[in-house]
C-alpha cells in the first residue's frame, strides 16, 4: 500500500503540467527521500507511515488542479494535513520531518 501510494506520487510529481522542469526534479528528488524515510518508519509504524504517503500523494494531486477558489483551500488543507501527518516525530524521526517541511515549502513556493 504504501509503496504503491508513493509510486503514484512520483508519477504526478513528473507529470505536474506549468511547472518548471528543475521545480519538478526538485520535487522527485524529495519524493525520492521521503520514499525512504517512509519505508523505515514502516517498519515500527505502518499507519502513520501510510497516512503520511497518503497526505503527500493527495498534496501532488491537488498541486496538479486547475487553480480556483475550491482547489486552493484544498490545496491549503491537504498541505495542513501533510504536516500534521508528521507531528511527534521531530525528536524520533527529524529527516523524516526535514523531508516533508521542504516539500511543503516548495509546493508553496510555486504558489501550492
Amino acid at each position: 500500500m504504501i509503496e504503491e501510494t508513493i509510486n503514484k506520487l512520483e508519477e504526478r510529481v513528473r507529470a505536474m503540467p506549468g511547472v518548471a522542469e528543475a521545480k519538478r526534479e526538485e520535487l522527485a528528488t524529495l519524493v525520492t527521500k521521503l520514499k525512504a524515510e517512509v519505508d523505515a518508519l514502516s517498519k515500527t509504524s505502518v499507519g502513520s507511515a501510510e497516512r503520511i504517503a497518503r497526505f503527500a500523494d493527495l498534496s501532488a494531486i491537488e498541486a496538479s488542479c486547475k487553480a480556483d477558489d475550491a482547489s486552493a483551500r484544498a490545496k491549503d488543507l491537504s498541505i495542513e494535513g501533510l504536516s500534521a501527518s508528521v507531528d511527534g516525530f521531530e525528536a524520533s524521526h527529524p529527516r523524516l520531518v526535514s523531508i516533508v517541511n521542504q516539500i511543503c515549502n516548495t509546493l508553496a513556493n510555486l504558489g501550492i
